[in-house]
């Protein structure tokens, strides 16, 4: 149970904040022990703060006007749109052993998966800090980071374990609004949840298609109705498979400025950061306890922290940078469907849907470019560098974001061919990674939809060096190592057809992979216009990446990884399964792979025994802290792993 704090701290949290800053009240409403006393190395001992942050938004403001339908939202008596906000803080029991930066993760889907990540923490504990294995191996706590997560996102419900914003809603508006839905499986009929409510029946409509590219059809035996203002049943027509893409178009009413949530953030953050007043519960002394922050979001939140930087809100209502900086994992380069009328957080089109939804227009890339379509001339870093408020960029992929999120329009201009990053950005590919893995993730067989046993690799090693490395970098300046992806210019990055062997057992590929569209989005269903050129990383012989960071199980391997899955037969079997990849073991001798002409080198053929294997592993991990792409205790850790025969999770 929630416990209220009384006294001095409580009191202070309630001073009227709206002379300083946005937030307008800091309300804590628990300060207890994390992680049951468990302590951190040097660091000690953490504490967790669960609060409540309501923030007064002025429409006039050019820093907020960006905001879509802000100047439409109910206002309080200042004229101001207010909302309120959940927080979650862990800090260092005692501030002085804080390692002075503020690691603000932006929830997904109102989750944390920074401690899943980083930490190998295990859900639901990770959500949680209660128990001591909650913080797993204790990583960013023996770092001594300060961490911090704020709710953005309002269209989904404030409660435990989910952290989310409460904005009003515009009740005088309706306007059109478009779900896409993939089932799965043979149900019918079938129901779906839409995003907003219905403000009627009279153009509740419903498509069908095998694949994407096709026309949209209405056979007989296909309808919908609604059964409550969120919730839609289609009957399906005979004829087409699980995974047939049904899209619903419908009047939807009552909606929330979404865009809010970016304001959410960069006010929370901000304020904890700067804010010297007894209201700041990361006060230490005179002065906030973090004097840096940085900004990291997992997928959808990764897609968030692009778009943050996109609209401008890097700078905080004082003109100051509010994250120096900033690290979107798998985001590719989406960014969200979030600051438009009856936006969609909670979406991430995947292949087969739509390649030209409000989460994949340009600008893709962070430097300046000129589209060809639409006529403008943009990037990822415009705003930030009008304001000079631009913060160092580690943006860091798993290998499915090559093909399935348009990862190559990062480095390569809208014709195709090679661009580089700016001096401020660096990008990272984790070759041979799914989408993300739970670090307790093993190798899974039978998932009726994936054609192909599942892909269990956790990218936590390599992350872990590049957080240490991106804090290094906003600190005291220590470059980070140089960008690992697949480009153009290397010969790395090419086109779809004949990027993988095609001729390794168990490993069908027919370069399979997602597109990508500019579309006419003033019309409803949108009107595709042109397509941008993309590109997929090469495979070795062994089918694996050639590009990117290639984690030891990649770099001394035992099996193939890859990054793409296909979809299973009957259930859209044209298309990619979403997030994961498969895994194809070597043949264990020379004989048993000549029997099945797989070209791939046996185990046997490769390590005379396990000796030789554990050693190959050993020298590769020294090489790769040499490189600080690997931290020196998750080296020790992955050799002896190595030693168990659990390098990959595969228990060889």
């Amino acid at each position: 149970m929630r416990r209220i704090i009384t006294g001095l701290i409580a009191i202070a949290s309630f001073f009227p904040l709206s002379s300083r800053a946005e937030i307008v009240r800091f309300d804590i409403l628990e300060r207890v022990p994390a992680f049951a006393g468990r302590s951190f190395g040097n660091v000690g001992t953490y504490e967790r703060i669960t609060a409540r942050a309501t923030f007064a938004l002025n429409p006039a403001d050019d820093r907020n006007a960006v905001i879509t339908d802000l100047a439409l939202a109910p206002r309080n008596g200042e004229g101001k749109v207010e909302a309120t906000t959940d927080v979650v803080i862990l800090r260092p029991s005692d501030p002085a052993h804080s390692n002075g930066t503020l690691l603000s993760e932006v929830p997904n889907r109102g989750r944390k998966l920074a401690p899943q990540l980083f930490d190998d923490s295990a859900q639901p504990g990770a959500n949680n800090a209660d128990k001591a294995e909650d913080a797993g191996i204790g990583f960013l706590h023996r770092q001594g980071f300060t961490m911090v997560w704020v709710g953005w996102q309002g269209d989904i419900p404030s409660k435990p374990g989910q952290l989310a914003m409460t904005a009003p809603a515009i009740k005088t508006i309706t306007g059109p609004a478009r779900e896409e839905v993939i089932f799965d499986n043979s149900a019918n009929p079938a129901r779906a949840t839409l995003t907003w409510p219905a403000a009627d029946t009279a153009n509740l409509n419903v498509t069908v298609r095998a694949a994407w590219a096709d026309a949209r059809q209405t056979p007989s035996g296909l309808s919908a109705k609604l059964l409550d203002p969120t919730t839609v049943e289609i009957t399906r027509p005979d004829g087409f498979d699980a995974g047939a893409l049904y899209e619903v178009t419908y009047t939807a009413r009552d909606p929330v400025p979404l865009g809010m949530g970016y304001a959410a953030v960069r006010d929370v953050v901000s304020f904890l950061r700067r804010d010297e007043t007894q209201a700041n519960p990361l006060l230490d002394g005179l002065h906030p306890s973090v004097s840096r922050a940085i900004g990291f979001g997992v997928s959808q939140s990764g897609r968030f922290l692009r778009d943050f930087l996109y609209l401008g809100f890097n700078e905080d209502l004082q003109g100051r940078t509010v994250f120096d900086g900033l690290m979107p994992h798998v985001a590719g380069t989406r960014r969200m469907a979030t600051n438009v009328r009856f936006g969609q957080p909670g979406r991430n089109p995947r292949h087969m849907q739509d390649p030209a939804w409000q989460a994949d227009l340009f600008p893709f890339t962070y430097a300046t470019l000129s589209d060809p379509y639409s006529g403008k001339t943009d990037g990822v870093l415009r705003r930030c560098l009008l304001s000079v408020t631009c913060p160092k960029v580690m943006q860091t992929d798993s290998e499915h974001e090559w093909w399935t999120s348009h990862a190559s329009l990062l480095v390569t201009d809208l014709a195709g061919n090679h661009l580089d990053l700016p001096d401020n950005v660096r990008a990272y590919m984790i070759a041979g990674t799914p989408h993300f893995a739970d670090p307790n993730d093993a190798m899974k067989k039978g998932v009726p939809a994936m054609s192909l046993p599942q892909n269990p690799m956790h990218a936590g090693m390599p992350m872990r060096a590049l957080l240490t490395d991106l804090n290094a970098w906003i600190s005291d300046g220590t470059k980070p190592p140089a960008s690992r992806v697949p480009m153009r210019a290397h010969g790395t990055l090419v086109a779809a057809q004949g990027a993988v062997p095609t001729d390794i057992p168990g490993l069908p590929y027919a370069g399979i992979h997602t597109l990508a569209a500019f579309s006419d989005q003033s019309v409803l269903p949108p009107k595709v216009i042109g397509r941008y050129p993309v590109f997929v990383p090469k495979a070795d012989d062994d089918g694996m990446a050639i590009a990117g960071i290639r984690q030891l199980a990649l770099a001394v391997p035992r099996a193939t990884y890859t990054a793409w899955n296909p979809r299973a037969q009957g259930f859209g079997s044209t298309a990619l399964y979403p997030l994961q990849g498969p895994v194809v073991p070597f043949a264990p001798t020379e004989a048993a792979r000549k029997e099945v002409h797989d070209p791939r080198l046996s185990i046997a053929e490769r390590y005379a025994d396990d000796g030789a294997y554990v050693a190959a592993v050993k020298r590769e991990a020294a090489r790769q802290v040499a490189e600080r792409i690997l931290l020196p205790e998750d080296a020790e850790r992955a050799v002896e792993a190595a030693k168990q025969g659990k390098l990959a999770k595969l228990g060889q």
